[in-house]
């Protein structure tokens, strides 16, 4: 029996998060103040009594759902021993943090310079992601390389049937009325400010890449299952490597989740805000006990 340990990644956020783990455990406090600090803004108010508009910026959000997974983690204290970790997109961050491979400083830096890169990104292009259910993922494949008005590409393998695309405006919406054409039970444009996962990155990921390189990466302490490979890794320049990767590369969710049953994975637990991967992890692999 092995456990595995989720981390979720934007979207996932609410008002509120957070301030129970800091009202009980003084580590999450000393974190969390920490956190403040380095940022240079009081994060806690904007999650604990903030606004849905102001949380919903991609530079509040990100840091803000890494601080939840990782001192969720640290709270746990002995009693986090996990098998093996993953982390959907942002989250990734926060598992490399809760195994060891980052310092929880390095790791919130990393995050919010990931976060003002990506929103700058954003604003370079109009681009958006579209969310598209009950189509296979190949033919989902297929209509994206055949659009040429424009950037789209697959971004997020949530589970079986649900695949997220991401591109520029008008190849996303041309991409949406061809796979609702194709059988595609909903094509839903999502309230996201850019194309994450998409070559439309490539600006975020060019900023990102001096942070990562300047940054010490240690072995985490279990193996870690990365986006953009979907199997296990344990080699702190290989997580280097895949993590800088990850702002242009679709995020192989379904892949990763299977890959840790194959491996032995028959318990996740999801840590963070939310129980959105514990839904995806029951439609990926409906056996598993998720909590």
């Amino acid at each position: 029996m092995k456990h595995a340990y989720v981390f979720p990644g934007q979207g996932a956020q609410f008002v509120g998060m957070g301030k129970d783990l800091y009202d009980q455990f003084e580590i999450a406090k000393t974190l969390y103040n920490t956190a403040n600090e380095i940022l240079g803004f009081s994060i806690t108010d904007e999650m604990f009594s903030g606004t849905d508009e102001g949380l919903k910026q991609t530079k509040i959000t990100q840091p803000a759902i890494f601080l939840h997974s990782v001192i969720a983690a640290k709270c746990l204290g002995t009693e986090f021993k996990p098998d093996m970790v993953a982390g959907h997109s942002l989250g990734e961050f926060s598992a490399l943090v809760a195994t060891g491979a980052l310092t929880f400083e390095d790791g919130l830096q990393l995050v919010y310079q990931r976060a003002m890169a990506m929103q700058q990104a954003c604003e370079m292009q109009a681009s958006t992601m579209a969310a598209i259910l009950g189509l296979d993922d190949s033919k989902v494949e297929e209509i994206c390389d055949s659009i040429k008005s424009g950037v789209v590409v697959a971004a997020n393998y949530n589970c079986p049937g649900q695949l997220v695309i991401s591109g520029s405006i008008e190849a996303v919406n041309e991409a949406c009325e061809k796979l609702k054409e194709a059988g595609a039970k909903r094509a839903l444009l999502l309230p996201v400010g850019g194309a994450f996962h998409s070559p439309l990155m490539k600006p975020a990921e060019e900023q990102l890449a001096l942070a990562i390189e300047n940054t010490v990466f240690q072995n985490p302490s279990c193996p870690i299952y990365q986006n953009v490979t979907a199997y296990a890794v344990s080699d702190a320049n290989a997580i280097k490597a895949n993590l800088l990767k990850q702002l242009t590369a679709p995020v192989k969710w379904t892949q990763s989740v299977q890959a840790m049953v194959l491996d032995g994975a028959t318990q996740f637990t999801e840590l963070g805000p939310g129980k959105v991967l514990q839904g995806l992890i029951k439609k990926i692999s409906p056996e598993m006990v998720s909590n």
